[in-house]
């Protein structure tokens, strides 16, 4: 499909770090926690893998450095490979936040390549602390076994943990995550969206760090651009029949990126957003030297 250029309204500012959530699928249910309420019956958006093909080479025009993968379980969507393969072969970095909880062997050699990284959300050091986070027995046995394996692999893996509930034993799960050699972790409260926001009402900006659309932002599985995958509740633009410079250069996204207040700077951690990469580094919000990691991959 041919989309027709829109004149921008004001010279736009490009985030230098962009997520796709590609589908909603997820093997996991986490039913206190998912900010995108993603689940096995779950599907993969109104977002075709052309749709994201032309996002991605339109984000490399345009600057962007890095994206990141994101779910649900990003691997679950049938274009999985080929987006990854698509988003180095125009010089982007690109994470994949995963679960996991199943990693298909042609998979490992993917995320083995140059430019790849991982991300993953880890909640206990027990099953049964893991598995109650999660809604699926036997995923935090499986989790930690391919966190083990990718490390023996060389693969960057950073892991974000939630503080969900009461205890939780999250100090524990730090500490036994060092002990297998994964020292990227990082520890967040939960966010009130999607399924943490059941007791709250509607979501608030006072749930975001603060950095959101100040260099990051996030498109849904069914086009909707939001300035974070956190702050979905924010719609900026779409970009199913519109080019990606448009929607930043139009007064809607220059509206809600005024929205969220940028003085607060909530230091939230890994699973607040992935603000960092556009800061240069040495933020407070999630990882210093990256970008963050939102609730939970699904």
């Amino acid at each position: 499909m041919t989309i027709a250029p829109e004149a921008p309204t004001t010279t736009p500012h490009i985030p230098g770090f962009l997520e796709l959530e590609i589908t909603r699928r997820c093997q996991l249910t986490c039913p206190t926690l998912c900010f995108v309420k993603a689940g096995p019956t779950q599907g993969h958006g109104t977002m075709t893998g052309e749709d994201w093909k032309r996002v991605i080479s339109e984000a490399a025009a345009l600057g962007v450095k890095k994206i990141q993968l994101i779910g649900g379980e990003p691997t679950l969507h049938p274009d999985f490979a080929a987006l990854v393969e698509h988003a180095l072969a125009r010089g982007l970095e690109v994470r994949v936040y995963t679960n996991l909880y199943r990693v298909r062997r042609e998979h490992w050699t993917l995320f083995s390549r140059p430019g790849v990284t991982l991300a993953t959300s880890y909640y206990a050091d027990t099953d049964e602390g893991h598995d109650e986070v999660t809604g699926r027995t036997g995923s935090h046995a499986a989790t930690r076994a391919n966190i083990i394996e990718a490390h023996r692999r060389g693969i960057r893996v950073r892991v974000g943990i939630v503080d969900v509930r009461d205890g939780q034993r999250v100090e524990q799960a730090r500490a036994e995550l060092e002990v297998l050699g994964i020292t990227d972790v990082h520890i967040d409260r939960v966010r009130a969206v999607g399924n943490a926001a059941k007791d709250t009402g509607l979501p608030s900006t006072s749930e975001l760090c603060g950095r959101c659309a100040r260099g990051t932002a996030a498109i849904l599985s069914d086009g909707t651009v939001t300035p974070c995958v956190i702050g979905r509740f924010l719609p900026a633009g779409q970009i199913r029949n519109a080019p990606l410079a448009g929607v930043f250069a139009s007064p809607q996204w220059q509206q809600v990126a005024a929205s969220i207040p940028a003085g607060r700077l909530d230091p939230c951690g890994p699973d607040c957003g992935p603000n960092d990469d556009s800061q240069g580094g040495g933020g407070t919000c999630g990882p210093a030297d990256d970008s963050a990691i939102p609730n939970s991959a699904g």
